[in-house]
């Protein structure tokens, strides 16, 4: 049985920035009893192109008045900023009219120049990652061959930025990990996380703070680490974010995998996933479609439904030959313009089909979304939202089910997005495409798959926990 590892939606941990800013919950949809003016200006902040709300949080950050993920997704602390901010300058206008906007995307390009912060790659380490030059004006090679990088320091020695690349002889993440939360009489860690191609860990001292990051890839282990003195917290917190956001571990690594391409730094700044990520590439002297690499992130998410058959989104399928486990699967119907197609592999666990949603999803109804890893099943909670759904999903969630409160099929994520965005290698919660359950169960009636008539009583994680058996990775073959 797969492992089941719960990811609760406070994805903003993974920012590990120390203090006030690492203590700010992930953006959420507000609740039904909302106050009315978080309401109307949510309205009107997602009446805006995306580009445009992650500009808006992305100065806001630059100015000090928001702490939070840039997602481009409303919530508390998206009110908040846009109102700290207008509180803090006297500006009386609506914060969405045409000027008050532009005024506040000028403030905080003025904030990045004034830092003089520049995206960078680093020939010492490799790694691509941006530098507020005007604090960090010092710059001197790391001393002695490993691990290969670059020091920036302040004038004053009290804040220090460092690249480190280590070879894959010299040391691994396990050891980086281990002596990055390694107890000292001195120093306590405040957060850390370990995943299988990176590793976040924060710490402070009785004057200090520090942020350490690494990533894994062929080319070894690559990373940053940022100290800081405590007492400059309230102007370096957002540096440490907007360094964290910029950093590309590998910037040569292929980008012809979904998901892979960086954005430009600035507003739309997000993370390139490791080179880990990407997926075996083809031998050219082989006939056959090469296997996956063991341990790789699937491509999508696959769901049991009946004997040898498994449900999937069609867009999961598109310019790949689908393997679960080490089996070749064969693709028996699909349907794009639907957004499905029903797979048939050997091998598979038992099916386990619960009874599609015959009424679509409610706005702001809690959902969950089962999604397969290179770890085992994923259970993350969802947020409905008009045709889809708000949710925290890492890549290969593509044809991930999702279930309601009742147990009941409310539909499949119909689509990853090519290019996710990430705020330190870490995806915030975001809208995805869904299939709706009355949608599937057409789908698997036509293809001679009957559901369940009723759904199992439990509570939503007994619910998540009964299907999660039958989800399972879908790789591919290239």
């Amino acid at each position: 049985m797969p492992r089941i590892r719960l990811r609760a939606a406070v994805l903003l941990a993974a920012l590990a920035v120390p203090a006030a800013v690492a203590a700010q919950p992930a953006q959420r949809p507000p609740s039904p009893a909302a106050d009315p003016a978080v309401e109307a200006m949510r309205a009107r902040f997602e009446a805006l192109p995306e580009a445009e709300r992650r500009a808006l949080q992305d100065a806001l950050v630059w100015t000090g008045d928001y702490n939070s993920v840039v997602s481009g997704t409303f919530g508390r602390r998206t009110y908040e900023g846009l109102t700290a901010y207008r509180t803090r300058t006297g500006d009386p206008r609506d914060p969405f009219d045409p000027g008050a906007r532009q005024a506040i995307l000028a403030a905080g390009e003025a904030a990045r120049r004034a830092a003089r912060f520049g995206v960078r790659t680093d020939p010492a380490s490799g790694v691509s990652l941006g530098v507020p030059e005007r604090l960090l004006a010092k710059r001197t090679p790391l001393p002695g061959p490993v691990p290969a990088g670059t020091r920036w320091q302040s004038a004053d020695g009290r804040v220090t930025l460092e690249t480190r690349a280590f070879p894959p002889e010299a040391a691994t993440l396990d050891s980086l990990f281990e002596r990055a939360t390694a107890p000292t009489p001195e120093r306590r860690v405040t957060y850390k996380l370990k995943r299988p191609d990176f590793i976040v860990v924060t710490g402070e001292t009785a004057t200090g703070r520090s942020y350490i990051r690494y990533a894994a890839g062929p080319a070894g282990v690559r990373g940053f680490a940022f100290g800081y003195d405590s007492r400059l917290a309230p102007e370096v917190d957002r540096l440490v974010i907007a360094v964290a956001n910029s950093f590309v571990p590998f910037p040569d690594a292929p980008t012809e995998v979904p998901g892979e391409e960086p954005p430009k730094p600035g507003p739309q700044a997000a993370v390139r996933p490791p080179a880990a990520q990407v997926p075996a590439q083809p031998d050219p002297q082989s006939a056959l479609p090469s296997a996956p690499r063991a341990g790789a992130p699937p491509a999508a998410t696959g769901l049991a439904v009946a004997p040898g058959r498994v449900l999937t989104a069609a867009s999961a399928l598109e310019a790949c030959a689908p393997r679960i486990g080490a089996a070749q699967a064969r693709v028996l119907a699909s349907d794009p313009a639907l957004g499905l197609a029903l797979i048939e592999a050997a091998g598979l666990p038992a099916p386990i089909l619960p009874p599609p949603r015959e009424t679509p999803t409610a706005a702001d109804e809690a959902l969950t979304v089962l999604a397969a890893s290179a770890e085992g099943s994923v259970v993350a909670p969802g947020t409905a939202q008009a045709g889809g759904l708000l949710a925290p999903l890492q890549p290969g969630a593509a044809g991930a089910p999702v279930l309601d409160r009742a147990g009941r099929l409310a539909g499949i994520v119909a689509r990853y997005p090519g290019a996710p965005r990430l705020v330190a290698g870490i995806v915030p919660p975001a809208s995805q495409p869904l299939v709706q359950g009355e949608a599937v169960a057409g789908f698997l009636r036509r293809n001679g798959i009957a559901p369940a008539a009723a759904a199992p009583g439990g509570s939503a994680g007994a619910l998540a926990g009964a299907v999660a058996p039958a989800v399972v990775a879908i790789t591919c073959a290239r």
